[in-house]
């Protein structure tokens, strides 16, 4: 049975509506109520599903800095494991980038997604506006902006009471806002609200992707490993102290059953030696989880249409190599804050009207990152053997040259976030 926070009551009208509880929705939900903003977040899915949903693990400083400002740092800065530096391998050889010698004292910090929405979920359901969840949005109407109405409208389902003999039942709901913000993904239909003659979207599809597995196995290196190999691409992550998480390049359509866990290993082995150190091989552990993740770099323009704005992935997506994706969620959410609190106090719109070029600008930067450590680490299916000693010219020039190095520490680490509204208490 759900419990009650899943079916709490929703108010018919409010002044932002927020469709997607992932940390982009939560975290502006914070914000927003840290500035006495009302607002309600609708979330499609039940409450486990998003505290266990696997992606991003690497918070930028900045992102950190936000999370201390809105209140919910205290397990984060408990339990997550603060990284100085990567390291890269090429060639069988071995290179450490240094962030904070390179970067102006900064550094990231390995903390899990799904731990981010553990800790806004319980503030929000405790002291913040209301999250309701199992409402899935079926209409975003009323934001057009020559439209006459006075609000925006959020039509969604929710489950319905149950009795013998009958199934269960989705009444449709609607919230009246000034306001949508449509944080629900690449899938979710915010985006569709914009009319496809007025929307442009960039795209690159990358002809391989990444088998994911998680492993309960201690990470045998204290920095996240970037290999570039003959054999394809691998990374050497982590999730906790106890929990490593790994990736492997393989071809697009690659079903995860043909990767037993001992192929999975010994490939990792593999990509991943050296010559300085011929004979370390990872700690092996049970593998619990094993999935294939696609990639591809995503841009729709503009990131809003009237009263609807996008922020995340439902406006953009970048292939994980540059671990930039939550990281470019929070840039927005902080804007899209920053933006409704100066609305709401002085009343101008200047920050809204903004919002679109402000935030493409650090997406096509993030996105011009993503996409050269992409290109750069995996080899694709018909590389020439030029293609890849260009490769390893380039990583032989982040190795020896500090400006290189500080041009890749400078972008992994993140571009400033400006901090949550003055405005808000």
């Amino acid at each position: 049975m759900p419990s009650s926070d899943q079916h709490a009551a929703a108010p018919a009208r409010t002044t932002v509506g927020i469709i997607g509880a992932g940390p982009a929705g939560l975290l502006l939900a914070r914000l927003l109520h840290n500035a006495g903003i009302d607002c309600v977040v609708l979330e499609s899915r039940d409450r486990a599903y998003i505290e266990q949903r696997q992606r991003a693990g690497i918070l930028e400083q900045g992102t950190v800095d936000v999370l201390r400002a809105a209140g919910v740092g205290e397990r984060m800065d408990r339990e997550g494991l603060p990284h100085d530096g990567i390291e890269l391998r090429y060639d069988r050889r071995s290179h450490r980038i240094d962030f904070p010698s390179l970067a102006d004292g900064r550094r990231v910090l390995v903390y899990a997604q799904s731990e981010v929405v553990k800790d806004l979920v319980p503030r929000q359901l405790a002291d913040g506006p209301p999250l309701l969840f199992d409402a899935e949005v079926v209409e975003v109407a009323g934001v057009d902006p020559g439209s006459d109405a006075s609000h925006a409208r959020i039509h969604y389902r929710r489950p319905g009471p149950r009795g013998p003999g009958r199934e269960e039942s989705r009444p449709t709901a609607g919230l009246s806002c000034d306001y949508v913000i449509g944080c629900d993904g690449s899938h979710g239909v915010s985006r569709a609200a914009v009319p496809a003659a007025l929307r442009t979207t960039y795209e690159r599809a990358y002809p391989y992707s990444w088998l994911a597995v998680t492993a309960q196995a201690p990470p045998v290196y204290r920095e996240l490993i970037y290999a570039h190999s003959t054999r394809g691409f691998a990374l050497a992550s982590m999730r906790s102290a106890e929990v490593s998480r790994l990736y492997l390049q393989v071809p697009n359509g690659t079903d995860p059953v043909d990767w037993p866990d001992a192929r999975v290993w010994d490939e990792l082995d593999a990509r991943l030696a050296i010559d300085a150190d011929p004979g370390r091989r990872l700690g092996r552990g049970p593998i619990t989880a094993k999935s294939v993740l696609s990639m591809r770099s995503w841009v729709m323009e503009p990131m809003r249409y009237g009263r609807l704005l996008l922020a995340g992935d439902a406006a953009h997506i970048v292939p994980p190599a540059g671990a930039k994706g939550l990281n470019l969620a929070v840039a927005d959410v902080v804007e899209l804050s920053r933006a409704l609190v100066q609305r709401h106090v002085t009343g101008s719109t200047e920050r809204l009207d903004a919002y679109s070029a402000t935030c493409l600008r650090r997406v096509w930067r993030a996105e011009h990152f993503s996409y050269t450590m992409t290109e750069l680490l995996h080899t694709a299916p018909a590389q020439t053997p030029f293609q890849t000693r260009l490769q390893l010219s380039q990583l032989d020039r982040i190795a020896h040259s500090r400006h290189a190095a500080a041009e890749l520490a400078e972008n992994y680490t993140g571009l400033p976030i400006a901090p949550p509204s003055p405005y808000a208490s």
